[in-house]
């Protein structure tokens, strides 16, 4: 089971530096009830946690808001606590000349784009449900003694999915400049034509030249070169003469004449010659 919640985590956490370029070091902006509930339930240290839950490299900078430490402020001594806790934390700079409510903070925060990046720990419902609207907005949130990334909502993967293809097309504007080149390609053209006569090229040749794109080689089929060299059998070695019939074999007709070699004798057999004659 850790293993299963460790993969969801390590996915969510991809999805979100893939599609909205989230990177190390990760920063976490926590509200009031996110710091009441790492005090309760002692995970301690906070960055310590967040950084497994994150499975990240380096430890994440945690950051609250004047607005947030404010709020804990005015619960009184039940968040004594956690009130000294949220003033360790680094703080994040927010337009309020009057405080507001932690959760009208987080939302001026994070904005509609969510240009500075938070990974938001709360443990408000309502403002949990706020964000899950807003693209490019992770929510850490806890569960007992436990700590949980939500999956990507349906906004905002459907948001991922038309940035990537608005991407990946082609703009108005864009279209314009590549339509004005390749008219302007298409005028040269004919005043460079050789004995007055206008050689036009098609616009999507031209397009292709204003984008420095090369022509795609033309698909060309592999014929069979010969046959198959494991489907033919082996050619058979052909009889080599035989040494007898090297023999007897004839030059112009005549016979070859056999070289005969004389057998030297040892001393040994010449001797026991001289005793049996």
């Amino acid at each position: 089971m850790r293993v299963k919640k460790r993969s969801k985590h390590r996915k969510a956490v991809k999805f979100y530096s893939t599609c909205f370029g989230f990177r190390e070091p990760y920063k976490v902006l926590i509200d009031g009830t996110f710091v009441h509930h790492l005090n309760t339930q002692r995970l301690l240290p906070a960055d310590e946690a967040l950084r497994d839950l994150l499975s990240a490299s380096r430890t994440p900078a945690l950051f609250t808001s004047k607005c947030i430490v404010a709020e804990l402020r005015r619960l009184g001594k039940s968040h004594a606590e956690s009130f000294d806790a949220a003033q360790l934390l680094a703080t994040a700079k927010c337009e309020h000349d009057k405080v507001v409510s932690a959760v009208n903070c987080v939302l001026s925060l994070i904005g509609d784009r969510n240009p500075e990046h938070f990974f938001v720990a709360t443990q408000d419902a309502d403002l949990r449900e706020k964000l899950r609207e807003i693209p490019g907005v992770p929510v850490i949130y806890g569960l007992k003694n436990s700590l949980f990334i939500e999956q990507p909502s349906v906004q905002q993967r459907k948001f991922a999915q038309l940035d990537e293809e608005k991407r990946l097309n082609m703009d108005i504007s864009e279209y314009k400049k590549l339509m004005k080149a390749a008219s302007e390609g298409k005028t040269t053209a004919s005043e460079n034509g050789s004995d007055g006569e206008q050689h036009e090229r098609p616009i999507s040749s031209l397009v292709k030249n204003a984008l420095g794109v090369a022509d795609k080689s033309k698909f060309k089929r592999n014929r069979a070169k010969g046959p198959n060299p494991l489907s033919c059998k082996k050619k058979k070695p052909r009889p080599q003469p035989s040494a007898i019939q090297n023999q007897g074999a004839t030059v112009d007709g005549e016979a070859k004449r056999k070289r005969v070699r004389k057998r030297k004798r040892s001393q040994k057999d010449n001797k026991q010659a001289e005793r049996t004659s």
